[in-house]
């Protein structure tokens, strides 16, 4: 009788044990931030925490963070699949005087999805009049980023870097990019891609009295980038293939834009059912196939580079 006592009192000391282990461990597959939160709370609806950093350290790999109301939630540094939604409605912002808003360097087969979220930088009316982020949404590792219903302002270099060690494919539908340096830029070293999709977004260059910003959308060396159902305004150049990229630009429209689209030695662009309504739409030494139906109007003319089928009808 006394030996199962004895047993009975261990087992009750290890299940005791094991009840007051096991929350410091456990993550969840949803976890909750609030601008009145405490990243110390467990992440839950009722006791959220006060950063995405602090969520995504108690979410499980392909959980969500989601915010309950308006706040500022801090940088963060994603490794690993997540969904981070700001909610509809309400401020969700990431914002940094200084580095990077949000850095992406997840593993090969992990998914980001980023909904929601807007990217503050605070560059002002000159070059960071008083400290400003470098790069909002900072791309360098895993298998695909979705950006859906964001906005980035005033970035002293990137609003977007994509610059990929391996084929990484990054989604920007609906988003807004205003007051940046410059607004996305997306590279991949030798033997990797970087497949860079824009739908229906906007990009707004210039800031203040500091001039026109340089580019909307670059794509760099090693990326496949397609454009399509976007607007683009008040900027040297709208977009711009450099060597070694693959562009394709859609059912865009370019106003206020110096030289619409920017070609490299060696690259050859696609442009379908664009409008131009100001500067030259096709600059550069590249090559630009059309589908015969852009449309130039306004002060825009056409420019002077090897054009297969200009496809323009003057108004």
């Amino acid at each position: 009788m006394r030996k199962i006592s004895l047993a009975l009192a261990i087992l009750g000391m290890t299940v005791v044990s094991a009840l007051y282990t096991a929350p410091a461990h456990a993550q969840a597959t949803r976890t909750w931030v609030s601008g009145t939160g405490n990243d110390a709370n467990p992440c839950s609806r009722t006791s959220p925490c006060e950063t995405f950093a602090g969520a995504i350290a108690k979410t499980v790999a392909g959980g969500e963070i989601d915010a309950l109301d308006p706040g500022g939630f801090g940088t963060l540094t994603i490794t690993k699949s997540i969904t981070i939604d700001g909610g509809g409605g309400t401020v969700a912002s990431v914002l940094a005087n200084s580095g990077t808003g949000i850095t992406v360097a997840a593993g090969a087969n992990d998914v980001v999805i980023i909904k929601n979220v807007r990217f503050q930088g605070l560059l002002g009316n000159t070059t960071c009049p008083s400290g400003c982020g470098s790069i909002g949404l900072n791309y360098t590792s895993g298998a695909q980023v979705v950006c859906d219903s964001c906005a980035f302002i005033g970035w002293g270099s990137y609003g977007v870097f994509v610059n990929l060690s391996a084929t990484g494919v990054l989604q920007v539908r609906n988003s807004t990019f205003i007051n940046d340096s410059s607004s996305m830029f997306a590279e991949a070293s030798s033997g990797a891609n970087a497949v860079v999709q824009v739908v229906g977004s906007t990009f707004v260059g210039r800031y203040g009295s500091g001039g026109p910003a340089t580019v909307g959308v670059t794509a760099g060396s090693g990326s496949v980038v397609t454009v399509g159902t976007s607007n683009f305004q008040d900027l040297v150049y709208g977009v711009f293939a450099e060597s070694g990229s693959t562009l394709s630009v859609d059912s865009s429209l370019f106003s206020s834009v110096t030289d619409c689209i920017l070609t490299s030695s060696g690259t050859t662009t696609s442009a379908s059912n664009n409008s131009f309504y100001s500067g030259t739409a096709y600059v550069g030494s590249g090559t630009v196939n059309t589908a015969n139906n852009n449309k130039i109007g306004g002060t825009a003319t056409v420019g002077t580079t090897t054009v297969n089928s200009t496809g323009i009808t003057v108004d």
